[in-house]
């Protein structure tokens, strides 16, 4: 069975570490902010110009005012910081962030990614992602590993305009979490349910794997 969207985001949330500056891109990646593992503290950055990012807020927290990069309402957390965007792309582009994720049309076994535009498609333009992918080291893409269509989206080259180059060393999508390199992707886990087999068959680069590959340790149901 595919992970959800709060599947993922609980997934990539398992990859925090306390102490971390983590950057969280729009779409799925913005989820993780309600998933932060109890016991470590992270600070959240949102590149318009927040850092301490809190959950989704309820009814009675939210403020139309407070919003993230995707334009969603946000809580504070306490010690959060407001400035603007060439702070926060200080932050982004001096390194300071210490785990970055981002959500991603194409990624391939080179590391490359292609995140930002369709050809023939409307686009409201790059964003902050061709400056996130070149200013972090440790990026991990959250996406569905096959199109609506079926096709893979795990190529041996991407086919779309990049992003960024051989930036991206570990990939989670509904069905695996994978790093990247020596130009193969490697298996490393499986959603629960999730064959072997259907992850090779959607995987058009090149995938090594390995004699064991464990299951996700996931809720198999999310509220």
């Amino acid at each position: 069975m595919a992970l959800s969207r709060e599947q993922l985001a609980m997934r990539v949330a398992q990859e925090l570490q306390d102490g971390y500056y983590v950057n969280l891109g729009i779409g799925i990646p913005t989820l993780v902010a309600n998933y932060v593992p109890e016991g470590i503290e992270v600070m959240l950055q949102s590149e318009n110009g927040l850092l301490g990012m809190g959950q989704f807020p309820t009814e009675d927290e939210l403020d139309a005012d407070l919003i993230n990069a995707g334009k969603q309402t946000v809580t504070m957390a306490t010690g959060a910081s407001v400035f603007d965007s060439a702070e926060s792309f200080a932050m982004i582009r001096g390194g300071h962030i210490d785990l970055t994720v981002l959500g991603a049309f194409e990624v391939d076994v080179n590391g490359n990614i292609a995140s930002y535009m369709i050809p023939g498609k409307l686009i409201k333009g790059m964003g902050g992602a061709m400056d996130l992918v070149a200013g972090a080291d440790n990026i991990i893409v959250t996406m569905t590993h096959a199109s609506k269509h079926g096709e893979s989206k795990l190529l041996a080259n991407c086919t779309l305009p990049l992003t960024g180059k051989g930036c991206i060393k570990k990939v989670l999508t509904d069905l695996a979490f994978m790093e990247i390199k020596d130009g193969k992707f490697h298996l490393l886990e499986r959603a629960p349910n999730v064959s072997v087999e259907d992850i090779q068959r959607l995987t058009a680069g090149e995938l090594v794997i390995p004699e064991h590959v464990p299951e996700m340790d996931l809720p198999e149901v999310v509220a």
